[in-house]
């Protein structure tokens, strides 16, 4: 999904050619987009349905729920959702052969269960009440809940479907990729064993990283050229 001017076409289409290069299945490859301009044809884009509720304030990511609405265009069956700032490492098919209802990533900061959004699976039309919910009382949610993945998490909790990863298999690039060493000493960045997605939460981006630029002095690292092999 793609909104706003925070990220290029290219984005969308560096994450269709990963997907095409790590995943044996059969599969389309949608973006439900505001602009399509600059995508390749490869990609099916539809607009992003209307959520029926006031996205006022801060962006939070409220717009990935339009995901839960009981029909979406002509899909159906399990879909895997990727948010744009990650790269693939490894193979896919696992991913969606894994059993489970409805799968997340553990996030790696929180420690109550929530899940991060940036890769999850579903079947489609299968929780409309996810955004049902959300467009009644949406007022109320935005003040429980921090952004979209803390909500959603919450939501499928209470349906007692929610489930993780494998934690080896969704890491974050600051988290896990850096090498620990002084702050001050720029360090070594690699990819941690078994992983299949690295996501780029917050800044640096994919872009940042190859060149290094981790927009935190805190956060120094060499720049990470081997994310070229794996982003293009």
């Amino acid at each position: 999904m793609k909104w706003g001017d925070k990220y290029q076409a290219k984005y969308v289409n560096t994450l269709y050619h990963m997907v095409e290069k790590n995943l044996s299945k059969p599969f389309r490859f949608i973006c439900l987009t505001d602009d399509d301009n600059g995508l390749i044809t490869n990609i099916e884009s539809f607009p992003i349905p209307e959520i029926r509720a006031s996205l006022s304030g801060p962006e939070r990511g409220w717009n990935k729920l339009s995901v839960f609405s009981s029909t979406l265009y002509d899909l159906e069956g399990d879909v895997l959702c990727l948010d744009l700032d990650l790269i693939i490492v490894g193979k896919l098919d696992d991913l969606f052969d894994y059993p489970g209802d409805f799968l997340i990533i553990k996030d790696w900061i929180k420690h109550d269960g929530t899940g991060n959004s940036s890769v999850y699976r579903f079947c489609l039309g299968a929780h409309p009440e996810v955004l049902a919910e959300f467009e009644k009382s949406s007022v109320s949610i935005k003040k429980s809940f921090r952004n979209e993945q803390e909500y959603l998490s919450s939501m499928m909790l209470s349906k007692k479907c929610l489930q993780y990863w494998p934690s080896e298999w969704c890491k974050s690039f600051k988290r896990h990729c850096i090498k620990p060493l002084s702050f001050f000493v720029p360090r070594e960045t690699a990819i941690p064993d078994n992983t299949r997605i690295i996501v780029f939460h917050g800044k640096p981006d994919p872009d940042d990283a190859i060149r290094g630029n981790s927009g935190k002095w805190y956060r120094r690292f060499k720049p990470a050229t081997w994310i070229e092999n794996y982003w293009s």
